[in-house]
């Protein structure tokens, strides 16, 4: 993997503090200064108003079928992300693999929200075996400004969405892509870019096998339907009727893959979930520009935690050019789909989300649950 980190260290200070700027190729800041135990024993506090502001921020992050799979718990200093297992689709995911990836993209904002209150981030993972649910604890360490990079990152949290509808012209910058590749690296995560158009559809053939395989099964239509919202429902989770604009044979034909009529190789574009609504509307629209699978070098709890984090991180980049993904993982929830995807693309890894780029205007915000619903003084246990 590509070195990520950049280290500048200044001499040591008269309290021993040793000024130092720690940042990725991707520009997010993860240190500040190295300091000796005794200039930080007390806490950094955190207001309600911070709290508060963390919170929010943490819960724009995205998750599988916006169930929003995740709690917090604020004491003193320390905030705990909680996963909660109510939320969990069991059907689906019944290893949890896509709740921690959706838990994963919370703590990143979490990290990223900590940054704008110019705090330094202490995370621990997974801190107590015996808490399962309990998946971070994360507390201000020291501070340093936020850096330009973080701020550009921050200003996209309103405004990135998960992209179900059609794509609108315009070119993907390669600059762009290679630094999302960074972003990922940077979380400890692989994006690998899809570029051949052949594997592209083989790809999308094997969404539309896997969609089918889990349309025979009732108890899966059934979870499904718990996450699919009626039009004009109030409702601040699940998948709203606006959203809902793909169908699974909205595919590109193959005859069209390579050939956009703009002069530019296009893509397949990769069946949206249905959710039970086959043929609702053909997507139409440019092709998108990339496709990408994100992948771990393991398949452990905190590897999911890291591709959530990974995945958070370069949703918000992309959208900072104004960039959206559409993200698939049908053909990742049945194991010997997901073991054939790995083998078809040569992953060395494990593949934990497929993602399409394309340029796209911005779309209505979907629901966020209320912060009363999302703090918890509950044991994780």
């Amino acid at each position: 993997m590509t070195e990520t980190a950049t280290l500048e260290l200044g001499l040591a200070g008269p309290d021993g503090t040793r000024m130092a700027t720690v940042t990725d190729q991707g520009g997010l800041l993860v240190h500040g200064a190295i300091v000796p135990a005794q200039a930080h024993e007390g806490d950094l506090p955190l207001t309600l108003d911070d709290i508060a502001y963390l919170v929010g921020t943490a819960a724009r992050a995205p998750s599988v079928h916006n169930t929003q799979p995740w709690r917090f718990r604020a004491g003193g200093n320390v905030i705990d992300l909680l996963a909660d297992p109510d939320r969990m689709l069991k059907q689906l995911d019944p290893a949890g693999r896509e709740l921690l990836i959706s838990c994963g993209a919370a703590l990143f904002g979490l990290r990223l929200g900590l940054r704008k209150l110019g705090y330094l981030p202490r995370v621990t993972l997974l801190p107590d075996p015996a808490l399962p649910w309990l998946v971070a604890r994360v507390q201000p360490e020291s501070r340093a400004a936020a850096t330009r990079a973080e701020a550009e990152l921050l200003a996209a949290v309103p405004h990135r969405h998960t992209h179900r509808g059609p794509f609108a012209p315009g070119e993907v910058p390669a600059r762009l892509l290679a630094a999302l590749r960074l972003d990922a690296a940077a979380e400890g995560g692989e994006l690998v870019l899809i570029e051949q158009p052949e594997r592209v559809a083989a790809l999308a053939a094997l969404v539309v096998a896997a969609a089918a395989e889990q349309r025979t099964k009732p108890e899966i239509a059934e979870e499904l339907r718990r996450w699919v919202q009626p039009a004009g429902s109030q409702a601040r989770d699940g998948v709203p009727a606006h959203a809902r604009v793909g169908a699974e044979h909205s595919v590109v034909p193959p005859q069209q893959a390579g050939d956009t009529g703009t002069g530019r190789p296009g893509h397949d574009r990769l069946p949206q979930r249905d959710f039970g609504q086959v043929g609702t509307e053909d997507l139409g629209g440019e092709p998108p520009s990339a496709t990408a699978v994100l992948s771990t070098p393991g398949d452990s709890p905190s590897e999911w935690l890291a591709a959530g984090q990974a995945l958070h991180r370069l949703l918000l980049r992309a959208a900072t050019r104004w960039v959206f993904a559409s993200l698939q993982s049908q053909p990742l929830e049945i194991p010997r789909y997901r073991e054939q995807v790995r083998a078809d693309l040569g992953l060395a890894g494990h593949p934990q989300m497929l993602l399409q780029f394309g340029r796209a205007n911005t779309a209505a915000a979907t629901a966020r649950r209320p912060q009363s619903e999302l703090m918890t003084n509950d044991d994780p246990g």
